[in-house]
């Protein structure tokens, strides 16, 4: 039985810890109703107790590599709110950082599985109902899409792989679905993990300076930005990529 059937509803992937779990708490103060897919149970118990006072919020447990995980999700929010407006792809794994010549095909599957395999399972079985309420797909990528650290194949092949289908999907979807993609940079997110994994971040000057915006990111900055794509505000907005990471990916450095 659907609660709250008239009220906008997300469904967010990974949604129980770091920019995940922020996404959900920026959805539930714009009074959105919010169902958190996550595979960490406790962390998803954890986090939907944790900010139902702000608002209505459930979590289900999720493998994304897994289609039948994510279509009982999807489920999960349809029978629960009788909705989906806005669906957030933000699971993922880095996988190991390792030589090429050491990275095996099940390192390599396992990575493309969760992170861009999970982005299109959720996009294929949320469709229909994103076409019904005429809502929007933001997915959540990273910077290592437009550059690259070493030993990072899988990784970065996955999140540039991310950004080419939200394009694919705004053309394909459209004009019924806009989706767009948040591509992260060094972001922070110690504060917003589950209880037992929490630190207080300890960073030096220099990692705040190396940025031209004077400072490491935050879950929120990354967060305000989602909040704003699933807004009526950025209706004329779809296809696109955008760059969260104090002007990183701008500036130019040379070994001295």
């Amino acid at each position: 039985m659907a609660d709250n059937a008239a009220s906008l509803s997300a469904l967010v992937t990974g949604g129980a810890q770091g920019i995940g779990r922020a996404i959900a708490l920026a959805f539930l103060k714009d009074d959105m109703n919010v169902l958190i897919a996550d595979r960490d149970e406790d962390a998803c118990t954890e986090t939907a107790a944790a900010l139902s006072q702000y608002g209505r919020i459930i979590g289900t447990i999720c493998d994304v590599s897994v289609e039948e995980d994510v279509r009982k999700a999807v489920h999960s929010a349809i029978d629960r709110f009788g909705r989906i407006d806005v669906l957030v792809c933000n699971a993922g794994i880095t996988g190991p950082a390792v030589p090429l010549e050491q990275l095996t095909l099940e390192q390599w599957r396992s990575v493309i599985d969760v992170n861009l395999t999970g982005t299109f399972l959720f996009a294929k079985h949320a469709a229909p109902y994103l076409r019904k309420t005429r809502g929007c797909i933001i997915n959540i990528a990273s910077t290592r899409a437009l550059q690259s650290e070493p030993d990072t194949a899988a990784y970065t092949s996955s999140k540039g792989g991310i950004v080419a289908l939200t394009h694919q999907l705004a053309v394909s979807l459209g004009p019924d679905v806009r989706v767009n993609c948040i591509s992260p940079g060094w972001i922070e997110t110690a504060e917003w993990q589950k209880h037992a994994n929490r630190t207080t971040p300890v960073l030096p000057e220099q990692d705040h300076l190396q940025h031209p915006a004077g400072r490491v990111g935050t879950p929120e900055d990354v967060a305000s930005l989602a909040a704003y794509l699933a807004s009526p505000k950025a209706g004329f907005i779809t296809g696109q990529n955008f760059v969260v990471d104090g002007g990183m990916t701008r500036k130019m450095i040379y070994v001295e």
